[in-house]
């Protein structure tokens, strides 16, 4: 992945980072230790796509653990279901205040809610400025408002601390070939495995964001990182 680095580095890098450190919580209570295992184990259902199974699992556990409410709001999320939003939205002022704000953000996005994705995954950004998924899903928001070098600079901070994580790859990849940069977004591709496949969606996605498509249909919560983690069929 270093060579992936080396490759995307000779891009121009433009935009601001965010500035300013929001305050948190530094501790929640932990999970006991039969806690901890069901909590593992709802983690790998999910991730293998038993979003039900996963519930089920967390229904078992007090919800006042944010660590419960987390993976309860995230597998909700990933169903479809409105009881995901006041679950992420109990997380702030909590601990993990920026994993809430991350899934606000995501359910914005979702919602082809631009303008609320990208104040909720700031603010996350902000919180935890070294989470590689949440930079990578705020890109995913700047790249489908065409706003690009905020992309880019999100999309190579996510590739630097994620570097065994070609998902930002796979985002940088759509952005150079929407800047018809055909060289690099092919070298990129290679250095980061993408299969051909994955290549044809990236061109794809580039051209709608070129074209005169609406942004809502670029569909932004599918390349998001928690999709990716949830689903064997995503690019990861």
């Amino acid at each position: 992945m270093k060579a992936v680095i080396a490759i995307a580095a000779t891009v121009l890098l433009v935009g601001c980072a965010t500035n300013g450190v929001a305050s948190r919580p530094t501790s929640c209570i932990k999970p006991g230790s039969d806690q901890e295992l069901a909590l593992n184990l709802a983690d790998d259902m999910a991730n293998d796509g038993r979003l039900y199974a996963s519930l089920a699992n967390l229904e078992g556990l007090p919800e006042d653990l944010v660590q419960v409410r987390l993976r309860k709001a995230r597998v909700l999320r990933l169903m479809g279901r409105n009881e995901a939003e006041p679950l992420y939205q109990s997380l702030l002022g909590t601990c993990l205040a920026a994993d809430g704000e991350h899934g606000l953000g995501q359910l914005a996005a979702a919602r082809h809610d631009h303008a609320g994705a990208t104040e909720h995954l700031e603010r996350a950004v902000k919180m935890s400025p070294t989470e590689g998924k949440i930079r990578n899903d705020l890109g995913v928001v700047y790249l489908n408002q065409r706003r690009i070098p905020e992309a880019r600079f999100e999309f190579m901070t996510a590739m630097e601390l994620r570097q065994s994580d070609s998902l930002a790859a796979f985002n940088m990849v759509t952005l150079l070939i929407y800047q018809d940069n055909w060289k690099q977004a092919a070298e990129l591709a290679n250095m980061a495995n993408l299969n051909p496949k994955q290549v044809a969606d990236a061109q794809a996605r580039a051209e709608k964001i070129r074209g005169s498509a609406p942004a809502g249909a670029i569909s932004p919560a599918n390349r998001l990182s928690d999709v990716a983690d949830a689903s064997s069929d995503a690019v990861k």
